[in-house]
């Protein structure tokens, strides 16, 4: 160093050195003072240019749009759509640790030493908060772009995979990462020991429930893929029924068992419980015996749930009669069925009722049946123009299949023929109107064209009384 450069030094350190050392306010010095501002200034000066350099990013990016590729185009998009989404949260956090460092330089030098040890563990629990909400905030601005993206990205899609799982993934980004920043944030809080547990029990309460979410979504959405493909609603649903009782009853099964697991997560956070999972574990022959005796018509009737989704006895929107009563199967859980009654009552029963009792099922191959309508008619009914009449209501319904249809004598009584009409229909609702409308035109062409084929009510004879005509 120059002479003169030296001496310059020396006579601005004497003429300053005073000054630097001097107390200005409870042993605080003229030099600490600056520290502290030069530190409040450095993080001014980091906070406008990690703004800058965003912005001149954004605008390189924007520039070059045009000669890009679009691939690369909306990478860019989304990487600065993510850098300004994460400037705010990580000025805040910039200026919470400065602002913090500035204060512990000051406070360092504080006469009051117990007033000071004060206000910087208060400042220290600022810090904590601060940084637990900058976290939570990046995070959580972060998921949201992240699922902006995925949402983007299953909108141009056309299969499955796009439209079910890739929405699934974002909700579960948006709703994890935030959870991963209160992970994070809770070892800087400023805290007490018995605090701090309790907040990780919460968090750790919340991260299993927001799991045991997550996959009951997955369950759903698994749903969705395999029900997509098949319509109960069509016109041949018998492979359709089979798959939505099958699909139907191991969820409910998959949801059971999500349930349970994420109660027992839950109880085993606290401590307490899990001393008392392992004091049962240990007496856990006992304990099964008394369960098992006490959980035998239970687990029978899970076992009937699950016998019930892999012989399929029954399905879901089958026709049946149980209980002398006409229905279709509504719903079917793991311990009882829902038959629709058609008049629009419900019937209620045990799942174990279709393993054990008998009962009729109308669409267990097939949705197609037949429908008969049974007249009595007298001795004169022509039945040759009969059954031209029923060949030509066949003809002209919409409910007749076209596949079977007979007009046959059944029985003579000894007043009346028996004639049974059988006809063929899709599927038991419309074999019940083709019957309705059978049974009213038969009838109305036997009134209209041979009344005296109708069978004849003859009254009995009462004192004084004519006899009854013809």
């Amino acid at each position: 160093m120059p002479e003169w450069l030296e001496a310059v030094a020396q006579g601005l350190g004497r003429l300053v050195g005073p000054w630097i050392n001097e107390d200005i306010v409870f042993g605080v010095r003229w030099r600490t003072l600056v520290a502290s501002l030069l530190v409040t200034a450095l993080v001014g000066i980091a906070d406008a240019a990690l703004r800058w350099a965003v912005r001149r990013k954004v605008r390189r990016d924007a520039a070059a749009a045009a000669q890009a590729t679009p691939g690369t185009r909306e990478a860019r998009h989304w990487l600065d759509r993510g850098l300004r989404a994460a400037v705010p949260p990580l000025t805040l956090l910039v200026w919470v640790y400065g602002l913090h460092l500035a204060v512990t330089v000051l406070l360092a030098e504080v006469r009051l030493r117990q007033e000071a040890a004060a206000l910087l563990r208060g400042f220290d629990w600022l810090r904590g908060i601060g940084t637990l909400i900058g976290l939570v905030w990046l995070l959580s601005r972060l998921s949201r772009v992240a699922e902006a993206w995925l949402r983007q990205v299953s909108s141009r899609g056309a299969g499955v995979w796009e439209e079910v799982l890739i929405p699934l993934a974002g909700r579960t980004v948006r709703l994890m990462l935030p959870l991963v920043a209160l992970i994070l944030g809770l070892p800087s809080l400023a805290v007490s020991p018995e605090l701090k547990l309790l907040l990780r029990n919460v968090v750790s309460l919340v991260l299993i429930g927001v799991v045991a979410v997550m996959l009951y979504q997955l369950v759903q959405a698994a749903e969705a893929l395999v029900l997509r493909r098949f319509r109960v609603d069509a016109a041949d649903n018998l492979q359709a029924r089979k798959i939505y009782t099958q699909v139907t009853v191991l969820k409910k099964v998959v949801v059971a068992v999500i349930a349970v697991f994420t109660v027992a997560s839950m109880l085993m956070v606290f401590e307490s419980v899990r001393q008392f999972g392992t004091s049962i574990l240990a007496s856990a022959g006992i304990a099964g015996i008394i369960v098992g005796f006490a959980a035998q018509r239970s687990i029978a009737t899970l076992l009937a749930g699950f016998q019930i989704a892999i012989t399929q006895p029954i399905r879901i929107d089958d026709v049946v009669v149980v209980e002398n009563e006409w229905g279709r199967i509504e719903d079917i859980t793991l311990t009882y069925v829902v038959v629709r009654i058609w008049d629009l009552r419900r019937l209620i029963l045990p799942i174990t009722y279709f393993i054990e009792r008998p009962f009729q099922n109308w669409t267990r191959d097939s949705a197609e049946i037949l429908g008969t309508v049974f007249l009595y008619v007298d001795y004169r009914v022509p039945l040759g123009p009969l059954r031209e009449e029923f060949d030509r209501i066949l003809e002209e319904s919409s409910y007749w299949n076209r596949k079977v249809k007979v007009l046959q004598v059944t029985d003579a009584r000894e007043h009346t023929l028996e004639l049974r009409a059988l006809a063929s229909a899709a599927d038991a609702s419309t074999a019940w109107n083709l019957r309705c409308e059978i049974r009213e035109r038969l009838v109305r062409f036997l009134h209209e064209r041979y009344p005296e084929s109708l069978p004849r009510v003859r009254a009995e004879l009462q004192p004084g009384a004519a006899p009854a005509p013809g």
